[in-house]
């Protein structure tokens, strides 16, 4: 889907539909006072009969109207103009594309943009998020075979009219709407797919490929021979269990010419955890194909960052391994050596991510990063307090978590802070060795973060925990691409 900015709205359409976004209080502007007045007042009739009400997210599908050269006109509510918010257009700018993607249009066409902006919202803000929108609502997964392959929306173009001193602006907007929303796809493909195709190798091979694709990224990676050599036993503890050998894999956009301290983003990328020795319950396993959300996270922001050719040196590690339990695999009260000289008691082997992910912050040391920021499905204590609403953020650096939060809630891809006090770190006392990898049930996501927190004393760390929101359950089962949109409007707010 091609998405453009201009400063007037194309004079003819083909088979297009026009998307209007009114306030509750009727008053109409732009395209719309011109639909109304030459239609003898079909919009101000549908308010006045209660067919639209111009509640937020509340759309209505109109044909042939007068006043307009496309076929149909999509209405959408966006509620009182008093308490319009960037949550209020986030709700309305996806029922919109939710509606449109369901008809036949192949042109999108709207000026409302220039309407309903305001000093908090600018025409570009809203751009950028209908932008991103549109295209993650088209997304769809093909990469299985079926006898019936999923269709496609047939949107195919997208134009926005804004003023012309706001062009520049709203066009930059769009094309990180844009990236965000094709980062977030690929997110989603390595979610979705199959553990037996979504292999650490096949990680490492799409990673690869990757590098093929954007000047900007070199991959590197490394395998168990180089991690036995290094000393990275927490890692190789968890992948010794499986036929698939486990990979840490190293992607690198320079974005600076100057070598600049870089943003290193770390993923666990447990492709199938059955729990080890620790087995799960086997209801609902199969969603544990998820439990890489956060490698794929990072896959997709650094296609999204080598996209947009952002102006920042930013790092992708991934910790790629298979949790299983076979002969070889490692059993509750075994000792291991991480990567940094600590070792660590294994209680229960169903605690992997956090082993796959202490030898991979240890290895970002290399790097002299500036930021380091690990994304993991690492806990249910998270679902728990804080439901499947927002991702838990813990770290070492305030500034750090304070500007994933307002990341968070200006794409709304919310986290919430949870404290890491000295405290809670008694949990991890062991009898035999340096550290415990659980630390018992009250706390559990703060204990997690006390865990990595000992492998994160040399740079400014921030962990999120994705476990609520990196995929959805039941019918509607899926990879959400979150917390793409997060980390996206981080870096962005790092270059603003």
């Amino acid at each position: 889907m091609q998405i453009n900015v201009a400063n007037r709205l194309p004079r003819t359409t083909d088979n297009a539909c026009q998307l209007l976004f009114l306030f509750a209080d009727g008053r109409l502007k732009g395209a719309a006072r011109k639909i109304d007045k030459e239609s003898d007042g079909q919009l101000k009739a549908l308010y006045a009969n209660g067919d639209f009400k111009g509640e937020k997210a509340e759309t209505l599908l109109l044909h042939a109207m007068p006043g307009t050269t496309a076929s149909r006109i999509l209405l959408v509510g966006l509620g009182e103009r008093k308490t319009f918010s960037a949550n209020v257009w986030r709700a309305s700018s996806k029922a919109a594309s939710k509606a449109v993607l369901a008809t036949p249009a192949t042109q999108l066409i709207s000026d409302s943009l220039n309407t309903i902006s305001d000093e908090t919202l600018s025409a570009a803000d809203l751009a950028e998020q209908l932008a991103c929108d549109l295209i993650n609502s088209a997304y769809v997964f093909d990469l299985h075979p079926r006898r019936d392959t999923p269709s496609s929306p047939a949107l195919e173009e997208c134009v926005l009219s804004v003023d012309r001193s706001q062009l520049e602006e709203t066009a930059t907007a769009v094309q990180r709407g844009t990236s965000t929303a094709t980062g977030m796809h690929l997110t989603r493909d390595l979610g979705n797919l199959a553990p037996n195709i979504c292999t650490p190798s096949y990680l490492a091979e799409r990673a690869e490929a990757l590098a093929t694709e954007h000047a900007s990224l070199t991959t590197t990676i490394v395998d168990e021979e180089a991690m036995e050599a290094m000393g990275m036993g927490a890692f190789l503890a968890v992948s010794r269990g499986s036929q698939q050998a486990g990979k840490l894999i190293v992607m690198e956009h320079q974005g600076q010419k100057r070598a600049g301290k870089p943003i290193v983003l770390v993923g666990k990328g447990v492709t199938f955890d059955t729990g080890g020795i620790s087995i799960k319950p086997s209801e609902s396993m199969d969603e544990m194909k998820y439990d890489m959300c956060g490698a794929a996270s990072v896959f997709g922001v650094m296609h999204a960052v080598a996209s947009l050719q952002l102006p920042l040196n930013v790092i992708g590690i991934v910790a790629a391994a298979e949790n299983m339990p076979d002969g070889n695999a490692a059993r509750p009260g075994d000792v291991v050596t991480s990567l940094s000289g600590q070792s660590i008691e294994i209680l229960n082997t169903d605690a992997e991510g956090r082993l796959v992910l202490c030898d991979a912050l240890t290895y970002a040391e290399r790097f002299k990063p500036d930021t380091v920021i690990d994304m993991a499905t690492l806990t249910g204590a998270c679902i728990i307090a804080l439901g499947h609403v927002a991702s838990a953020v813990l770290g070492n650096h305030q500034e750090t978590i304070d500007a994933l939060v307002a990341a968070g809630e200006r794409s709304g891809d919310r986290c919430w802070s949870l404290p890491l006090w000295d405290d809670y770190q008694t949990q991890l006392d062991s009898n035999f060795a340096d550290m415990a990898n659980i630390g018992g049930r009250p706390a559990g996501t703060i204990t997690a973060a006390c865990f990595l927190s000992r492998f994160a004393t040399q740079f400014n760390w921030a962990h999120l925990d994705i476990a609520g929101i990196a995929w959805t359950s039941g019918k509607d089962k899926g990879a959400s691409g979150r917390p793409v949109p997060l980390l996206m409007n981080y870096l962005f707010n790092r270059l603003d």
